[in-house]
This record gives structure tokens, C-alpha cells and sequence, in this order.
């Protein structure tokens, strides 16, 4: 039997292995890798060329300032609390979707509860026609940027016309000596049926996936990380098939992504919810280059789907969903529709 215990030193955190009858124990670094859909953050301001007319003050949702102020206390509370039970410095990286500019992440990044971590931004503009934007946050305590780019998914929409959606957000960067390329994504939605926007979906799976080919190409052991709101669950055509995401590590081949969400959503354990229905849309998939015996550098250890009590919905027909901000134009003081997923990567 395998027991497990944390400790702190020195503000890094150690995991802490040992087995019965083997007296020798073994010391990790451990850090964490999330994404969290931050539900429509947009600023006050009414944008020219950004569809973001009714989060203003006049607008349909009668967004304040107030409002946004108290939506981003609420945000960086549950930044704040993500895996702190194996780092106290939380997510090491974490990628975030509906964030209508680099503006509201600037102040989510200063709000009380997560400013000492210093969390830097990466961000491009998508065509998105709602204005709303992926991007990633990282502690320079942990993740050094090397370099960044906007990917655009051109594929043409169901009505034939280019598909207007957002950018993949590709960076490449040191995770504490490890070279890591991430992927962030917010697939398009299944407005207008699943059936009819599959393709869609699959074909940012697709763009995925030849991002990935050409890095393994290079370094067939390459650390890739794919993550996102990606509107489809983890058996769904676009992640098992296209991109591969395979839901045992041992099984996983080296051009294959391993998806720890996979089990865990069999199991009933979901991110958002519609209709009575939970999904499972919020994924990190890892790379070959993260799992097994030999890996050298940081490995896959475990994934979890951050749904403390004080993020859901207390009473009513809603009960246990996320406690999200808006239900219809009626503002609930929530935090966000969905919850974050994350991953946790150790090293010796």
C-alpha cells in the first residue's frame, strides 16, 4: 500500500513517497497545470468592434462596475484555492477562456487573493464574434515564456460561410527545466445542434493535432499539453478520435494524448451542466512525453475537476451545478458556469 503526505519547504512543494517495508523515500517537485472558462469577463466599457453591448452599464445585463468588480473577487478566490492542497502557489499555468481582452485579466491578475503570485498574461485578440478571447496565465516563479502565437481555425462554418471563432493560443516555454508546449482552446458550441456543429469541432481537433504532429516530429518525446473548454466530452469523435485522447496512460502510443478526464466523466463526474445534463467539456490532455517510467523532467500524476461546495449552486432546480453569474439577465453574484479542470505534473 502506497501512502502519501505533503509537506512545504521553502515555499516549494515537495511530494513526500513512501512504501511499506522500503524504508528509502523518494522527494518530488510538484506543480499544476489548469484551465478554467471564466463566464463572459468583459470590462464596462461598450469596445468599438466588440459585440459586447450588453455588458455595459445600459446594456441588456446592466453591467456595473460593481458587478465586475465583485465577479473578479469571486474568480480569484477560486484561482486562489486550485490544487493548494499539493502547491501553495496554486496553478503553476493556467489557461482561461471568455475573457473579452488582456485588460480584465490585468485585474483579475491584481486582485487580493492571487496578486503575490504574480501572475503574467498571455493574450491575442480573437474574430470571435462575441469579442471573447482564450489566454494563458502563468507564475514566472515556475514557467518561463519563450515564445507565443495565435493560431487561426479556418474552417468554414455550418452555413458554408469562413467559421468566425476563437484563435488557438499556442506558447512554448521552460516549466522549471522542462520545454512545454501548450495549447489553449475554446471549441465552437453546439448552438444549432451537436450533430450539425461536430465537424466544426473536430476540425479544431484536427489543428490540434497538426500542431502536435509537427513538434513530435522534431521530438517524438516533445511535452505537449492541450487544454480548453473544448464543447465536447472526452468520448466525443473530435478528443477520443481525432485527437486521440485515450483514456488509460499505459495504452497511450507516442503520436496519442493521454486524457485523465476520460474516467472520471464515465463516472459521472462533469464540469458544467444544461438541461440536466452534465458534460465534462473542460480537458487538459497530456503527451506521451508525460507519462511512463522513463520520463525524465516532470510526469503525470493526477487530474482533478475543481468543484468545491462554495462554487455550487445551493438550492432549487439549479442544486449543485456551478454557481454561475448570470442566469439569463438576472445577475446571481456567482462564480462562473463551469468549473476548472487541472492536472498535476511531479519530478524528482
Amino acid at each position: 500500500m502506497t501512502v502519501f503526505r505533503i509537506i512545504t519547504l521553502v515555499s516549494i512543494c515537495l511530494f513526500l513517497f513512501s512504501t511499506e517495508g522500503f524504508s528509502q523515500k523518494k522527494q518530488f517537485k510538484v506543480v499544476c497545470v489548469g484551465f478554467y472558462n471564466l463566464e463572459n469577463l468583459f470590462d464596462t466599457i461598450d469596445n468599438e468592434n466588440v459585440n459586447d453591448i450588453e455588458f455595459t452599464p445600459s446594456g441588456a445585463k446592466a453591467w456595473t462596475y460593481d458587478k465586475y468588480s465583485d465577479k473578479l473577487g469571486r474568480l480569484a478566490e477560486v484561482i486562489s484555492q486550485i490544487a493548494t492542497d499539493v502547491s501553495p502557489d496554486g496553478p503553476a499555468i493556467l489557461g482561461v477562456s471568455e475573457i473579452e481582452n488582456r485588460g480584465v485579466l490585468e485585474d483579475l491578475a491584481k486582485q487580493p487573493a492571487i496578486a503575490s503570485r504574480r501572475y503574467q498574461i498571455v493574450h491575442f485578440d480573437s474574430p470571435d464574434y462575441r469579442g471573447i478571447d482564450v489566454a494563458m496565465l502563468y507564475n514566472p516563479k515556475y514557467y518561463r515564456l519563450l515564445e507565443s502565437r495565435s493560431i487561426p481555425v479556418n474552417l468554414p462554418d455550418i452555413d458554408g460561410l469562413p467559421l468566425i471563432t476563437r484563435d488557438v493560443l499556442y506558447t512554448k516555454g521552460i516549466l522549471d527545466g522542462d520545454t512545454v508546449h501548450i495549447m489553449v482552446n475554446h471549441w465552437p458550441s453546439r448552438r444549432g445542434g451537436e450533430a450539425s456543429t461536430r465537424a466544426l469541432r473536430s476540425g479544431c481537433a484536427r489543428l490540434n493535432r497538426e500542431i502536435s504532429d509537427s513538434l513530435r516530429a522534431i521530438n517524438p518525446r516533445a511535452k505537449i499539453i492541450v487544454m480548453g473548454d473544448l464543447n465536447d466530452d472526452p468520448d466525443n469523435e473530435s478528443v477520443a478520435v481525432v485527437l486521440e485522447g485515450k483514456a488509460k496512460a499505459d495504452s497511450v502510443e507516442p503520436h496519442q494524448f493521454f486524457n485523465p478526464f476520460y474516467t472520471p466523466f464515465k463516472k459521472g463526474i462533469g464540469s458544467n451542466a444544461y438541461q440536466d445534463a452534465w458534460s465534462l467539456f473542460d480537458q487538459v490532455l497530456v503527451s506521451h512525453g508525460f507519462i511512463g517510467e522513463d520520463v525524465s523532467g516532470y510526469k503525470y500524476y493526477k487530474s482533478t475537476t475543481f468543484n468545491k461546495p462554495f462554487m455550487q449552486t445551493k438550492s432549487g432546480r439549479y442544486k449543485g451545478y456551478p454557481f454561475r453569474t448570470f442566469d439569463g439577465d438576472n445577475y446571481m453574484s456567482g462564480y462562473s458556469d463551469h468549473f476548472p479542470s487541472y492536472v498535476v505534473l511531479i519530478k524528482e
